[in-house]
């Protein structure tokens, strides 16, 4: 419960009706989920209007709103509060409702088109592997320390963070590493948060569904860069051009990693197999868990990330080489007889070439590769295309399937991706709606020896058709067919 004046002095209130001394007990912004004494904050969202709704959120017990557009009728009972930016306020007033937890934590943001899950996570392993205290806010799952708690999003609503912020803060963390999402920085979902260090790993084809151009999702990064206080860090990857861009006009301390030029911290790949490769950073030696460029260039990132917050550079090298790859990324089956399956969450052309690269560098001349792989509905249409275009070039034999078609028709995706590919390299390629039977005519297609790349959904245990989720687990499923053919 809090004074509903102490909440909103963080938020420019460009006029207020009511008593603003009265005491809230929640905040929301879902009008269903309003009690009795909540504040209810009107966001004019991407798919409906929270204004629409301010009537219905008093109906359900809200005693105070937030809103851009005060209601042309005003109940007397209830403390409206007018601010210019609604869902800015929304981060602001639920930071201030959980007693500003990031302040209390060392809370490092991760963002780019890849890569942010492989490295929030593994930070957050690498500082538990250190014996210290720390939290997780992630695409996969969601940490309090040891407890773990369902991810919804890639970055949760404004409200939700700073709850988990503070129940971390109660359960004695020290460190929280969070993926910070384009939508989220545009939708202000981090408004009011202070981050010890912002991470930037790339910038590639994504989301234009949303943004509508590149220039606009390289705005919506760079605008959590902006944000960044003068005692905080920003840490680019000095391979990626946009890197610079993303510093411009922070106040932060920048520093830089690289594997390709030269930068404040650098790696370079010295050996690689499917088991792992030999990595040399910062000037040592280390053996990891995790194959291809953009593992290398992940794991330093992660390095470079433990260095700023003030580890020790031995004890940061020892704990990266115990570190096992993140659910659903370059995760490796083998079945009896020797075929390997790669399961990686890889869905945007960058993703998928990173992938693919780190395979075609690994295998010998007399191993096949089979790569599955589909696109998502009601996303970025115009990645498909480019999509199937790599796939084809990088393997033997494509095998196009569903994704998580969503309200799209699966056909229609498939069209979209076999534009991509030309006559010639249509010889190579099959299209099997069904992504079960994909999976399981690549396994009969593999040979002893062989690689499958089944790409796309990676962690994912569910497939969306026609608005319902129904259960599918590429891991399940590929252990499931190749124990059926092989063992």
């Amino acid at each position: 419960m809090k004074i509903l004046s102490e909440i909103v002095n963080s938020v420019q209130v460009l006029n207020s009706i009511g008593n603003i001394e009265i005491v809230v007990t929640s905040i929301e912004f879902d009008s269903r989920k309003v009690t009795r004494q909540s504040l209810f904050i009107a966001v004019k969202g991407t798919i409906s209007d929270g204004h629409q709704y301010i009537d219905k959120a008093i109906e359900n017990g809200a005693i105070a709103i937030v809103c851009e557009t005060l209601p042309e009728k005003i109940n007397n009972q209830i403390t409206y509060v007018l601010v210019e930016n609604s869902e800015k306020a929304l981060g602001l007033i639920s930071s201030a409702f959980y007693n500003k937890p990031s302040s209390k934590l060392k809370l490092v943001g991760v963002t780019g088109t890849n890569g942010k899950t492989t490295t929030a996570t593994l930070l957050y392993n690498l500082v538990k592997k250190l014996g210290f205290k720390a939290g997780l806010l992630s695409t996969v799952r969601n940490y309090i320390d040891d407890s773990a708690i369902e991810a919804t999003h890639t970055t949760p609503d404004a409200v939700q963070i700073n709850k988990l912020l503070n129940k971390m803060v109660e359960a004695g963390c020290e460190y929280c590493f969070m993926e910070v999402s384009s939508h989220a920085i545009d939708q202000e979902r981090v408004a009011g948060l202070h981050f010890a260090g912002g991470l930037f790993t790339n910038i590639t084809h994504d989301h234009l569904d949303y943004h509508k151009t590149f220039a606009e999702y390289i705005k919506a990064k760079k605008k959590f860069f902006d944000g960044l206080s003068s005692g905080s860090f920003a840490l680019v990857n000095d391979d990626d051009k946009n890197g610079k861009v993303m510093v411009q006009n922070t106040k932060a301390k920048v520093k830089t990693f690289a594997v390709l030029t030269s930068a404040d911290f650098k790696a370079r790949i010295i050996e690689s197999h499917f088991e792992g490769s030999m990595l040399n950073i910062d000037n040592a030696d280390v053996w990891t868990y995790f194959v291809g460029k953009f593992n290398a260039s992940n794991l330093l990132c992660v390095y470079a990330t433990a260095v700023l917050l003030g580890f020790e550079k031995n004890d940061v090298l020892t704990a990266l080489s115990e570190l096992k790859p993140v659910e659903g990324r370059f995760e490796t089956i083998r079945s009896q007889n020797g075929i390997t399956a790669i399961i990686d969450y890889a869905h945007t052309p960058d993703a998928l070439q990173n992938v693919l690269n780190a395979i075609n560098q690994i295998r010998k001349d007399n191993q096949q590769l089979i790569t599955v792989v589909g696109a998502g509905g009601d996303r970025d249409k115009t990645k498909r295309p480019e999509m199937a275009r790599i796939a084809v070039n990088n393997c033997d034999i494509l095998i196009l399937t569903s994704d998580n078609p969503r309200s799209e028709e699966p056909d229609s995706i498939l069209e979209d991706m076999k534009t991509g590919i030309d006559n010639e390299n249509r010889k190579k390629m099959l299209a099997i709606i069904d992504r079960k039977e994909a999976i399981r005519t690549a396994c009969l297609l593999a040979k002893i020896g062989d690689i499958i790349l089944i790409a796309g959904k990676g962690h994912e245990t569910y497939q969306e058709i026609k608005g319902v989720k129904h259960h599918f687990d590429d891991r399940e499923i590929t252990k499931q067919i190749l124990n059926e053919l092989y063992n």
